[in-house]
């Protein structure tokens, strides 16, 4: 069962931020279809009897990388990703991509998260939320518009789709898990106002029939983000 606060301690991080306004656009999907994009060591996690493919917009701010003596400026990020177990069962996020507005954060990709350095912006209207991106001249691009609704307490599924504690990139060879520590989401209801996206079809997924379950957050303050490390190192150290 996926845990609704943090797994783990992160006492020693190697980032801290705030993620803020963030959405998260669901997509059901069969599992094969997303398993064949997945490296060896990992098989997709379902939920009801599907994969699924999430699509989250938000803002990164009070962003603290080390060797910085002060907070990077805000800037956007968005990601799609799906969920994932590793051989040992537990469970994270598999970046298909990620969309970014500030090329400090590129630096990650020395670790194989797929990192893309774009134009991205977030606009307020007076009750829609409209996320914009794209990948340089030609590349895939996204638009995401919500409506944001009331505080909602979490279900079985909502908690599943939203509270993963560390996530998986490949690089060099190996598997990598880097851990997270914040507070639980705090959701609110939200439906689509308009989405146009190409960056499924980019990743490789093949169109995506089902509707999608979304999700709103304000945000969690006080992320930390821990020391990558390749699979199964912390565990023979334990033992």
């Amino acid at each position: 069962m996926v845990s609704y606060g943090p797994e783990q301690r992160v006492p020693v991080p190697a980032l801290r931020a705030h993620w803020l306004t963030q959405t998260f656009v669901h997509w059901a999907c069969p599992a094969d279809q997303v398993q064949r994009l997945l490296p060896e060591g990992l098989t997709v996690d379902v939920c009801d009897g599907w994969a699924w493919v999430s699509l989250t917009p938000f803002v990164m701010a009070d962003v603290r990388p080390p060797g910085f003596p002060a907070a990077l400026p805000s800037f956007p990020e968005t990601n799609l990703r799906t969920y994932v177990r590793g051989r040992d069962g537990r469970d994270g996020l598999w970046f298909l991509s990620i969309e970014v507005g500030s090329p400090v954060m590129l630096a990650a990709r020395t670790i194989g998260a797929p990192y893309h350095l774009g134009r991205l912006e977030l606009s307020h209207g007076s009750d829609v939320l409209a996320y914009t991106g794209s990948r340089g001249r030609g590349g895939p691009s996204y638009r995401v518009a919500v409506r944001v609704g009331e505080p909602v307490p979490p279900t079985r599924r909502d908690v599943w789709l939203t509270s993963r504690w560390r996530a998986f990139t490949r690089s060099f060879g190996m598997l990598w898990e880097t851990p997270v520590e914040h507070e639980p989401w705090p959701l609110r209801a939200a439906r689509l106002d308009g989405l146009e996206e190409t960056l499924t079809r980019a990743a490789g997924l093949p169109p995506l029939t089902q509707e999608p379950l979304v999700h709103f957050s304000d945000g969690v303050h006080k992320v930390r983000l821990g020391i990558s490390h390749p699979v199964g190192r912390q565990a023979r150290r334990k033992g």
